[in-house]
């Protein structure tokens, strides 16, 4: 499987699953929102012990998509330690694949390096 099937099926995967995901941002949310990821948290800033709160009480699996720089790492840290400490279920798995497979490090390009991909490929884009 090439890199862009690849991003194809982790987007679909991410799509229609009930994960939250957790970004830094209003332009990773939309970025995110242009793929159809819809169940999306974002950080704005907010103090992270709010975020923890808001979702542990959702309960749900989470995804957390801060950018691969130095301070989104920090961040993931941080979020991913709190998260787990108090229950909550956080899967790694397409923050590793776009760590370890891409150069893509702001998740605010999410959408644009994916259709790039998918149509250099020669694949069809699927969300318009």
């Amino acid at each position: 499987m090439n890199e862009a099937e690849e991003l194809s099926v982790w987007v679909d995967k991410i799509r229609y699953s009930d994960k939250i995901v957790i970004v830094e941002g209003k332009e990773d949310k939309a970025a995110l929102r242009r793929l159809g990821i819809i169940n999306v948290v974002q950080l704005n800033k907010r103090a992270l012990y709010k975020v923890v709160e808001e979702l542990i009480e959702k309960g749900k699996e989470v995804i957390i998509l801060t950018d691969l720089d130095k301070e989104g790492k920090k961040l993931y840290g941080r979020l991913n330690h709190d998260l787990q400490r108090f229950g909550v279920k956080v899967d790694n798995r397409f923050r590793n694949f776009l760590f370890k497979n891409t150069k893509l490090r702001q998740i605010e390009g999410l959408d644009s390096y994916t259709k790039k991909k998918i149509t250099l490929y020669g694949m069809k884009w699927g969300v318009e």
